[in-house]
């Protein structure tokens, strides 16, 4: 196998690993925003709760893919930071504006006002709940541009005249990017309560799932008329087996939150977000941007591929060990046990 393949399927699973962490980080700012009924202060602690203690370590996983994009493969970063310039710095804004909510809002009386008599942590928890909704929606209409073909590089020159990350496919997968965080989010949430509160997060997960299942259905039209390469190419051999493996996971995710299986829930929708982005970069193989730059033209030198490939396990050795240890210590069924006791 080329090392340009080696180095791309490390960047799909950075991807994914992004996607399944900081995708319901995501979504529980999208379910801060929107809580609401009398245990609507109960729901908000429950989210700062399971955020608190790991949100900051899942953007690794974005800082290792751009990482990967521009030392692994160059031109597409450069042509990716000129063309998408705008929303990747409303990315990045959000990004920053959603963490400094967050943690100002924890760090703020609930009695504090300004001298304007504005309630500071209400102010701060609007910019967090805005910020998290505005985020994922702009990393899918991203996603959509790369993929649809409506960025194309000529010489190596640009030739996007319009914007786009704005057409209507670029939109409906912006929608379905905030509707799988938002889906994740519940999932995971149901686990991190109980009672009460565990139902409320389990009508808001089967809510998001319907949401979900919509704007799939809205999706496959766009995709078959504006995108015809990434149709064909999910409908492939080669990627069609992992589509039905997420399609059978979504039912199975759907089927275990409706009869209270909770834990089988969380797992199955790991694997329908697994396996619906895998699918994904394999019907967009070889492409890095679609239909202009593939794997082979934009990568680097073999000697640095084979280089940054070899210098992989040892990152690794130091950091799938410290973030086992960090959600053994948070997430673990121990601490578990204590935010439900708590809740």
């Amino acid at each position: 196998m080329s090392p340009e393949i080696l180095m791309a399927a490390v960047g799909l699973l950075a991807v994914v690993a992004y996607a399944v962490l900081a995708g319901a980080d995501f979504g529980g700012g999208i379910w801060d925003m929107f809580a609401s009924g009398p245990r609507r202060d109960q729901q908000r602690d429950v989210i700062a709760q399971a955020m608190g203690p790991v949100w900051e370590a899942n953007h690794v996983w974005l800082i290792f893919i751009i990482v990967i994009l521009f030392s692994a493969f160059p031109p597409a970063f450069r042509v990716l930071s000129i063309a998408l310039f705008v929303p990747f710095h409303l990315v990045l804004l959000g990004i920053i504006l959603r963490g400094a909510a967050f943690v100002f809002r924890a760090y703020s009386p609930e009695s504090s006002r300004s001298l304007s008599g504005i309630n500071l942590p209400r102010r701060w928890g609007t910019i967090f709940g805005i910020a998290s909704v505005i985020t994922p929606v702009l990393l899918g209409m991203t996603l959509s541009a790369i993929s649809a073909g409506e960025l194309r590089v000529q010489n190596g020159v640009i030739q996007a005249d319009n914007t786009p990350w704005l057409s209507p496919l670029a939109l409906a997968m912006g929608g379905l990017a905030l509707a799988l965080c938002a889906y994740l989010a519940a999932v995971y949430l149901t686990l991190e309560s109980a009672g009460e509160l565990r139902e409320d997060f389990r009508r808001r997960a089967l809510i998001a799932g319907t949401v979900v299942v919509a704007l799939s259905v809205l999706t496959l039209p766009l995709l078959y008329f504006r995108a015809a390469h990434l149709w064909s190419g999910l409908v492939s051999l080669k990627a069609a087996p992992l589509i039905l493996v997420g399609v059978a996971a979504a039912l199975l995710s759907g089927w275990t939150l409706l009869t209270r299986h909770y834990r089988t829930a969380r797992i199955a929708t790991i694997v329908q977000v697994t396996c619906l982005l895998a699918g994904w970069g394999v019907a967009q193989y070889p492409y890095l941007i679609y239909p202009d730059v593939t794997l082979t033209s934009a990568a680097a030198p073999d000697s640095t591929l084979w280089f940054i490939l070899g210098a992989l396990p040892f990152g690794m050795a130091v950091l799938l060990p410290s973030l086992w240890f960090l959600f053994k210590v948070f997430k673990g069924s121990q601490a578990q046990e204590a935010n439900e006791r708590s809740t």
